[in-house]
């Protein structure tokens, strides 16, 4: 046994000598400000903490990143804008907030433009080297914004505290919570819902109030936001996706030091992995027992009846205005 166990160390330090030294960060000191909206215990919060720790690491120290988490410095317009400006370095928005900079990004709003089945490849095209990640590349440089992360946001699933959601006709009119984007407002009244665009942080209190009875968002978000202690009933509509990305002052980014850019660019792509890998599945697990456990009925909805959501809400398309080659490139993914 102890012979075996020798053979064993040896055989490690022979694999860890033969690894590739990674070169030491030899770049000056930085710190730098990265805020976001997500609440403590969300999967987002803690991708970006996962974030800064890699950043940390691998810089031996050198690269400090000082993260606002819970909308502390403001909603993710204030932070994007702040970006913009240069008075902040890294704001996060979701990927509907995103559409306030560029109508481009209203792409993943589509209903049902993409699917979980297909995830992988969506995540291919959309990391860097990919389709999606060069296309809007672009489209942030021409805003003054350099895309360093996309953290992972989820699937949203329609839920409501009036009455039990099992097909998409039994949100008929409910009054649906919607943000200001024209494709949510379009999905509401095309399922025949009474949108009522609100902020998110007063939606906790506009359900209680009954001033809506429904709205869509992922369980995590949900969970996170407490929404449970109120909400009675839930559908896994999985009507559009979202991701949380981080967006840097490109005059900012531009400065930084190769050697800086390089360590800030693999924490981001290590620590969006580990989110999609550990982080979101366990929270979306977690969420989902949550909302269990404080009484909430949730139905799991068949590919029939996603695929009745589906055609109701296809006619959305028509009325924004996209380029053509964009939503090309999305449906590319979904093969």
């Amino acid at each position: 046994m102890k012979r075996a166990a020798m053979l064993a160390v040896a055989l490690l330090m022979t694999v860890v000598l033969a690894a590739p030294a990674l070169a030491a960060y030899d770049g000056p000191k930085i710190k730098f400000r990265l805020a976001h909206t997500t609440p403590p215990g969300n999967h987002i919060t803690l991708a970006y903490q996962k974030f800064a720790d890699l950043v940390a690491e691998k810089s031996g120290g050198k690269i400090t990143v000082q993260v606002f988490p819970n909308a502390i410095l403001g909603s993710d317009r204030v932070l994007v804008e702040g970006a913009q400006k240069g008075t902040l370095e890294i704001g996060v928005s979701s990927t509907p907030n995103l559409a306030n900079f560029s109508k481009l990004y209203s792409v993943f709003d589509l209903p049902y433009i993409t699917s979980p089945k297909f995830q992988k490849s969506l995540y291919a095209a959309i990391d860097p080297g990919g389709a999606l990640y060069d296309y809007f590349l672009k489209v942030a440089n021409g805003v003054g914004l350099q895309p360093v992360m996309y953290a992972e946001y989820g699937y949203r699933h329609f839920v409501s505290v009036k009455r039990p959601l099992n097909k998409a006709s039994d949100l008929a009119g409910l009054k649906m919570r919607t943000t200001d984007s024209p494709v949510e407002v379009g999905v509401a009244k095309a399922l025949n819902t009474n949108p009522s665009p609100i902020a998110w942080g007063e939606v906790y209190t506009a359900l209680q109030q009954g001033t809506i009875d429904a709205e869509g968002n992922t369980f995590p978000h949900l969970f996170g936001a407490k929404h449970h202690e109120v909400l009675k009933y839930a559908i896994t509509s999985a009507h559009n996706y979202c991701m949380q990305v981080a967006m840097a002052n490109k005059a900012w980014w531009d400065a930084l030091p190769d050697a800086a850019k390089q360590v800030i660019n693999e924490a981001a792509r290590e620590a969006t992995q580990y989110q999609r890998d550990v982080l979101y599945p366990e929270n979306e697990k977690a969420a989902r027992e949550g909302f269990v456990k404080a009484g909430i009925t949730i139905h799991d909805a068949t590919d029939a009846e996603i695929d009745e959501f589906r055609k109701l809400t296809r006619p959305v398309w028509d009325s924004v205005t996209l380029p053509a080659e964009l939503i090309k490139l999305v449906q590319d993914t979904q093969k």
